[in-house]
């Protein structure tokens, strides 16, 4: 099941910014969320709970839940190369999550409600599948009609996309040139602890 509670105290929880509104709130309250979350002494973190920590990090920055991110883990070994690389590869790959990263939304939440309302075509065609695996030079565009809204105007506006997307802010389009090294893939996260966990 998706996330849906509130997303600044999770962003606190994880020390990673999944919205706006967290970023202006971390910027003043850099430390965990609750009464004593900025004067209680916090216990050494186990391997266990570093490894937790971390996949809970990446899984709530694609706001995937966990049957997915187990069958995504299982998918990546069944390839060939870095276990870690190909498993962020294919939750960057997702619909929703390059939504996001062309500046056609704000948030991945904001990016998963235009896709599955119907408000995004794959190559001029509509698709309302989060998950859908996008490939390269696939066309993603928002519908005419929703290209009027003042947040997604403000998104491309603003946007400012990796080089692994080509923008077109007059279409309010974006094409996949290639799957993108881990390196040019804008999480926070060790990508290593993540395996680990999902490993044993």
């Amino acid at each position: 099941m998706n996330y849906t509670g509130p997303k600044v105290r999770l962003s606190r929880k994880l020390g990673t910014d999944l919205t706006p509104k967290a970023s202006k709130v971390s910027a003043k309250k850099p430390y965990p969320p609750g009464q004593h979350g900025n004067t209680k002494r916090r216990a050494k973190q186990s391997d266990y709970g570093r490894q937790l920590k971390e996949k809970q990090r990446l899984r709530f920055q694609y706001n995937v839940s966990e049957r997915q991110m187990v069958n995504y883990y299982k998918a990546s070994t069944g390839l060939t190369g870095n276990t870690g690389d190909i498993l962020v590869q294919q939750l960057e790959t997702r619909l929703d999550a390059l939504v996001l990263r062309a500046g056609l939304a704000r948030t991945i939440y904001a990016a998963r409600q235009l896709v599955t309302h119907g408000h995004v075509n794959i190559n001029g065609r509509k698709l309302n599948i989060p998950s859908y695996h996008v490939k390269l030079n696939d066309v993603i565009a928002i519908k005419e009609k929703t290209q009027k809204n003042d947040f997604v105007q403000d998104s491309v506006r603003t946007g400012n996309p990796p080089p692994y997307l080509e923008l077109s802010k007059a279409d309010f389009s974006a094409k996949l040139l290639y799957v993108p090294p881990l390196e040019e893939i804008p999480i926070i996260c060790e990508v290593p602890l993540v395996v680990e966990y999902y490993s044993k």
